[in-house]
């Protein structure tokens, strides 16, 4: 297949392209030199870069476009500007590959674009799939709503599309868990607020499979939860941390810390979100780490 890539030089993109070694990637990227540097693991003749979609007129050329591109949303404080900036890293760039796929007379055979669990908002304790429908002014919801609505425009005859509403992906070079590994390793870790908020997580393996799995799956399409079968309590996964690193766990950060230092960004570590990857099941995807212990044991069997 011949793939266009967004974000291909990011967390996830960078494991992914690992998988799609064997057919032809373009990677979208604002620096080409630095997009090597990254890449630099991947060894593919057949990886070559573009630095703007205003290169091409239409999509003829592709099969399979994967749009993971999007300025990460927990990095800084909410500022007006930096909401501006996530929404329009998304927005902007979905618009314009769905025009394209709307310029192409022999389109791509599917879609599949990023989205997050941030969409569901709070849910408490209440355990919910794919069809759980949410309005909210939130701007965690509005990011990925509109986000979504802009890549299912896309849908044709022609192509199919696939939304993946990812959950904290784990893998110790990026994401929470890395920013998580230093003051546990101190033995300075614990739960966050009561610690009883659901945290839907998917181990980084399982999250690059699954993204191969519905990209080869030919009648998968809409909305999938990106997240393992077993979503654990913000204090569980806490607490299993803390004991896979073999380190106390009796410390606890209050509510109000974590609100001064994030702000309204706070929200996505204390909304409930116990989110099931139904539809993934259903289509016949094999979940390699459902579970979190042995999920944490793998990932951080080199870095106790």
């Amino acid at each position: 297949m011949k793939i266009l890539i967004t974000g291909g030089t990011g967390f996830i993109g960078r494991e992914l392209i690992k998988l799609l070694m064997t057919h032809d990637l373009v990677c979208l990227t604002r620096n080409s030199h630095h997009a090597r540097q990254r890449l630099a693991h991947v060894h593919n003749d057949k990886l070559t870069f573009i630095e703007s979609l205003d290169d091409l007129h239409d999509l003829n050329r592709f099969d399979a476009v994967i749009n993971l591109a999007g300025e990460p949303i927990a990095d800084k404080r909410w500022t007006e500007q930096q909401k501006q900036r996530i929404c329009d890293s998304r927005w902007n760039l979905t618009e314009r590959l769905v025009e394209l796929f709307h310029a192409s007379t022999k389109p791509p055979h599917v879609l599949i674009s990023g989205s997050a669990v941030g969409y569901y908002g709070d849910q408490q304790e209440h355990p919910f799939d794919e069809s759980l429908q949410v309005s909210s002014q939130r701007f965690s919801h509005q990011v990925c709503a509109t986000w979504e609505q802009i890549a299912l425009r896309a849908q044709s005859d022609q192509t199919r599309v696939c939304i993946m509403r990812t959950g904290v992906v784990l893998a110790p070079e990026g994401g929470a868990l890395k920013k998580m590994l230093p003051p546990y390793r101190l033995g300075l870790g614990g739960p966050i607020g009561s610690g009883q908020q659901y945290m839907p997580w998917i181990h980084m393996s399982d999250m690059v499979k699954a993204i191969v799995y519905v990209l080869e799956t030919e009648h998968a399409q809409g909305i999938f939860n990106f997240s393992a079968p077993h979503p654990v309590t913000n204090r569980r996964f806490s607490r299993c941390l803390a004991q896979t690193l073999k380190r106390p766990h009796i410390l606890t950060t209050p509510k109000w810390a974590i609100r001064l230092l994030m702000g309204e960004a706070s929200e996505l570590l204390f909304d409930s979100i116990r989110a099931k990857p139904k539809k993934l099941t259903e289509l016949g995807f094999q979940f390699t780490y459902s579970r979190v212990e042995p999920a944490l044991k793998h990932l951080l069997q080199h870095h106790v």
